[in-house]
């Protein structure tokens, strides 16, 4: 059975080493520095979901979610961010993300938001 190809976008290589060791064992990772390599990694690849930040150079994670979601509606997006702000989280439901976790966030709860949109059938 092939592992669900996921995208990890996050301007620090800790949260990004962090990720790989949270769900390297389970799933196909591709990694991302900031908001335009994540849009130009989804326009040449198909990940069934991408777990990107919002704070990044180049281009922040809110408009990267509104490139990659016209490029390819189907991407589920789980946002994450070291911000609390509620309009930040209304901004990224409202732009098509999936779900928003804010850091420090949990190996639990990344796992169980991953299956929960695997297992859907939306990823």
């Amino acid at each position: 059975m092939k592992k669900a190809n996921i995208l990890i976008c996050d301007d620090e290589e800790g949260v990004r080493e962090t990720l790989k060791h949270m769900l390297g064992g389970e799933y196909e990772l591709s990694f991302a520095a900031n908001g335009e390599e994540a849009v130009e990694h989804v326009r040449a690849n198909d990940p069934a979901i991408a777990i990107m930040d919002i704070k990044m150079p180049k281009m922040n994670g809110l408009e990267a979610l509104r490139r990659i979601k016209e490029l390819k509606p189907g991407v589920r997006v789980v946002i994450i961010t070291g911000y609390e702000a509620t309009d930040v989280a209304t901004e990224a439901i409202n732009l098509g993300a999936d779900d928003y976790i804010t850091k420090p966030f949990r190996q639990q709860k990344i796992l169980t938001q991953v299956r929960a949109l695997l297992d859907s059938g939306k990823a």
